[in-house]
């Protein structure tokens, strides 16, 4: 029997759907948009995606639509959104120093080593891993640098546009708490890493 997916499911698969349009708008020539304009662009649809994340969340805890899918691909459809955007970001911008590209890769490895931990759960005990406190403060503290990213180089000061300090300082942040939320989540599902 075919069931309807619920409202909190759908909220994110459009989150991994938006994915491409901001970054589409991130990646629009200067010769065709003015870069400033590029990048109100993909903060806004950003913003937007990432208020998914917080909607679905809250929706399916009240209305009691907690599924297996979402828990699964909730934090999944997070590093679709922060590793797109991220990845981008580097590319697209020169100023991001090569320190920002390891910040990137410490971020894509943390997400795909969490990623296979929640599968070993899944396929040896049928055990979905929900998101942890410090994995949602993770996800928080990434959407906050991805916004600085984008609209901290808008602030009429010289200071903020010469040396990034909103976005070093979020970087710095979003750094702790990727690798402290991941060091969290193997200590708490070790016994997934021993099985045979």
């Amino acid at each position: 029997m075919k069931t309807k997916m619920n409202l909190p499911n759908k909220l994110t698969i459009l989150r991994v759907i938006m994915v491409p349009f901001f970054l589409a708008a991130m990646m629009i020539p200067d010769s065709l948009v003015a870069e400033p304009i590029t990048r109100v662009v993909a903060a806004v649809i950003f913003a937007l995606t990432a208020l998914t994340d917080f909607i679905d969340g809250k929706i399916a805890r009240k209305y009691n639509l907690v599924t297996n899918f979402g828990k699964f691909m909730d934090p999944l459809a997070d590093k679709f959104m922060v590793i797109a955007a991220l990845m981008g970001a580097t590319a697209r911008y020169t100023y991001l120093t090569k320190v920002f590209v390891w910040i990137t890769l410490i971020v894509v490895f943390r997400e795909l080593a969490i990623t296979s931990l929640r599968l070993i759960a899944a396929n040896s005990a049928g055990k979905v891993i929900a998101a942890a406190w410090a994995g949602k403060i993770k996800t928080f503290s990434q959407c906050i640098c991805i916004l600085a990213i984008f609209l901290e180089p808008l602030i009429p000061l010289a200071i903020f546009n010469e040396y990034h300090i909103i976005t070093w300082a979020s970087a710095a942040v979003m750094t702790f708490f990727t690798i402290y939320s991941g060091i969290q989540y193997f200590v708490a599902y070790k016994e997934f890493l021993s099985q045979e």
